[in-house]
C-alpha cells in the first residue's frame, strides 16, 4: 500500500504556478504541531515535576500513532490533523508540497517510537528529558514560527546531491526547499 502523499487539487496554482504533486495546507499542519506541542508540554511537565511518568507513556504512545497516521493517511485522517483542520477551517489554505512534511514527520516517527519504547521501559532521567525536551522545540518551531526543521533538513539533502531533487516539490513554506534553479526558472 502506498502512502498517500498529501491532496491532489486539479488546476491550483500557488504563485503562478500550477501545482501537480500532492500538497497540505501549512495552517493545519501549523495548528497540528501546536495541539502536539499542548499535549507534549502537559505530559512532559507531569513526568519533570510531579513524577508521573504514566501521561508521558501514553502521550509518546499516542504520537507514534499520531505520526505513523500522518505519514501513511495523510494529516487529514490523523486526529491532531482532524482538529487542527477544524480549527483552521476559516482561514484560506498555504498550500505546501506534501514530501517535506512527509520527510518531518518520518522524523517525527522516529522520535516517537524511541519515546514509546524508552518511556515504556521504565528509563527516567535526562535521556527521556533530552529527547522530549527536543520533540518540544521542533513542534513549537513549526507551530509558532512556521519553520520545519525536518523540511530544511530536506532541502539540504537535496542540495547537497544526497537526495534526488524531486519534482514533486514545488512550493514549501517560506521558500525553504526552493533550490537555486528553481529560483530562476530554469
Amino acid at each position: 500500500m502506498t502512502a498517500v502523499f498529501g491532496q491532489r487539487i486539479a488546476g491550483l496554482t500557488v504563485n503562478g504556478r500550477e501545482l501537480r504533486a500532492g500538497v497540505f495546507n501549512e495552517n493545519e499542519v501549523r495548528a497540528a504541531a501546536g495541539l502536539t506541542l499542548v499535549l507534549g508540554a502537559v505530559a512532559f511537565s507531569l513526568a519533570l515535576l510531579e513524577q508521573q511518568y504514566v501521561p508521558l507513556q501514553a502521550v509518546s504512545t499516542f504520537f507514534l500513532l499520531e505520526f505513523l497516521l500522518r505519514t501513511t493517511l495523510g494529516i487529514r485522517r490523523s486526529p491532531m490533523g482532524v482538529v487542527a483542520r477544524w480549527m483552521t477551517r476559516s482561514q484560506p489554505p498555504e498550500w505546501v508540497s506534501a514530501k517535506p512534511k512527509l520527510f518531518a514527520w518520518r522524523i517525527g516517527v522516529a522520535m516517537a517510537l524511541s519515546m514509546t519504547i524508552i518511556t515504556n521501559s521504565g528509563i527516567r532521567g535526562v535521556l527521556p528529558g533530552t529527547l522530549c525536551a527536543v520533540c518540544m522545540t521542533l513542534m513549537w518551531m513549526e507551530a509558532s514560527l512556521g519553520l520545519c526543521l525536518g523540511c530544511k533538513i530536506h532541502a539540504l539533502l537535496v542540495r547537497r546531491g544526497w537526495k534526488g531533487d524531486d519534482p514533486e516539490i514545488e512550493v514549501c513554506a517560506h521558500g525553504v526547499c526552493e533550490l537555486p534553479a528553481r529560483a530562476t526558472g530554469a
